[in-house]
């Protein structure tokens, strides 16, 4: 069993974001396109092309940077801290005397960032462990993780 405590900053919020949308289908598409158009506009010396381009590239990550800081303004439960206890049942979480339950058996998906640990309770609702919040639990965290969850459902790079 592990036990911890999460604030959610802006930055984590980004971080999922980004990882979760450029590992999506439409996420890869964009960047895809977007990479082409610049080459091809280089290549033909079409610099509308190469500007169109870039701001395919460069919209998304701005997009979810303003989403994300909406999001840590917008929503209540942000501003204070969540506590986490991971044992054999499952993820535990509690927040001004609410407290939620995951089994493991429940969970889609756990997936690391160099920021953060990211647990998935749904395709796209997950719990986000900053890996500043865990510090020395973070190995405890990943053990873990991989004690209870297949291991076609984890990827984690320490």
């Amino acid at each position: 069993m592990v036990e911890f405590d999460v604030q959610i900053k802006a930055g984590d919020l980004y971080d999922y974001m980004l990882r979760h949308t450029y590992n999506s289908f439409a996420g890869l598409l964009g960047s895809l396109v977007g990479a082409l158009m610049v080459v091809g506009g280089l290549y033909t010396r079409t610099w509308l092309m190469v500007g169109a381009g870039v701001i395919l590239l460069l919209y998304l990550p701005w997009t979810l940077f303003i989403k994300s800081r909406q999001q840590m303004l917008a929503n209540p439960a942000f501003k204070v801290p969540l506590h986490y206890v991971l044992d054999e049942e499952g993820v535990h979480v509690s927040q001004n005397g609410t407290e939620e339950m995951q089994k493991w058996e429940n969970i889609v998906k756990a997936v690391s960032t160099g920021r953060s640990l990211i647990i998935y309770t749904s395709k796209v609702n997950a719990c986000i462990f900053p890996k500043r919040c865990l510090q020395d639990d973070t190995t405890k965290v990943i053990q873990i993780l991989c004690a209870n969850l297949p291991a076609g459902k984890i990827k984690i790079r320490q």
